[in-house]
């Protein structure tokens, strides 16, 4: 064996086995633990009301924010790649703001607006508008934490592709919009594609700031990460695997489609 193929091999074993203690040997505790009694605790437990309803409010956020965040980083990644403006620098800053910022904070500094003794809770709890401890409030939260996704994967795409295509379907008589739907958007279609599902695992695993804006309320405002969390501290730990099993079992569906996105952009 060469030095090479040995660095090689000792590289891959030390990868392999770092990814084992971490990823695979918990996750496969979990579902070890799960189904060691059976499938039907198991199913007792994730079909009770309160459980379905957590999987509800799970999707929910998923399906409102991904959306508004895909949208908003198409946007926001054609107007930072695409247009010189002031406060461009500040703006590109701010995108990363939820990746520095703990999500505890984020749902704190949410309370402290939209909360009945925020800046704007007062006024909006006055006009029948419930934010905190409710569900647009989990909405807000779990947009703030997955909103740089689909920004910085479009924006490399953006600057990579150029303006030469925009530029000659403009001169050809094409509209803004005709551009954007016909050239722009099938180009960036993969970035874009990777990008909500980041938001979308993102969105299903967030704990900290929904953890603070929902309140928590079982069969009100608990989604499936809090239900882990809420079963485990009342020790049903059945309970508690058992929403943890379809946490995991969406978490793996995202990156089995991020798996099917990847080659596909590295090959653009």
């Amino acid at each position: 064996m060469t030095s090479n193929r040995r660095s090689r091999v000792t590289m891959r074993t030390i990868a392999l086995g770092y990814l084992a203690v971490l990823l695979v040997l918990p996750v496969g505790f979990v579902f070890y633990r799960t189904f060691q009694h059976g499938l039907a605790p198991v199913w007792s437990s994730i079909s009770q009301p309160d459980a379905l309803h957590a999987l509800y409010l799970t999707l929910v956020m998923v399906i409102v924010a991904v959306p508004l965040n895909a949208a908003f980083g198409v946007v926001c990644a054609l107007l930072l790649v695409r247009h010189d403006f002031r406060g461009k620098a500040l703006l590109n800053g701010l995108i990363d703001l939820p990746f520095a910022v703990s999500p505890v904070i984020i749902g704190l500094s949410l309370v402290l607006v939209y909360g009945e003794s925020g800046w704007l809770g007062g006024w909006l709890t006055g006009n029948g508008f419930q934010i905190i401890f409710a569900l647009p409030g989990m909405v807000l939260a779990t947009v703030f934490v997955s909103l740089p996704f689909v920004v910085r994967e479009v924006a490399p795409v953006l600057k990579e592709i150029g303006t030469e295509q925009e530029q000659a379907a403009s001169t050809l008589g094409a509209s803004g919009w005709q551009t954007f739907w016909r050239v722009t958007l099938p180009a960036i279609r993969w970035g874009l594609a990777y990008g909500i599902v980041l938001s979308t695992a993102r969105a299903l695993g967030e704990f900290g700031a929904v953890s603070i804006v929902s309140g928590k309320l079982v069969g009100q405002t608990e989604t499936l990460p809090l239900r882990v969390d809420n079963q485990f501290q009342n020790f049903d730990v059945t309970g508690a695997y058992a929403a943890a099993v379809v946490l995991a079992v969406l978490a793996l569906s995202t990156l089995f489609a991020m798996s099917r996105i990847q080659p596909r952009e590295l090959d653009r």
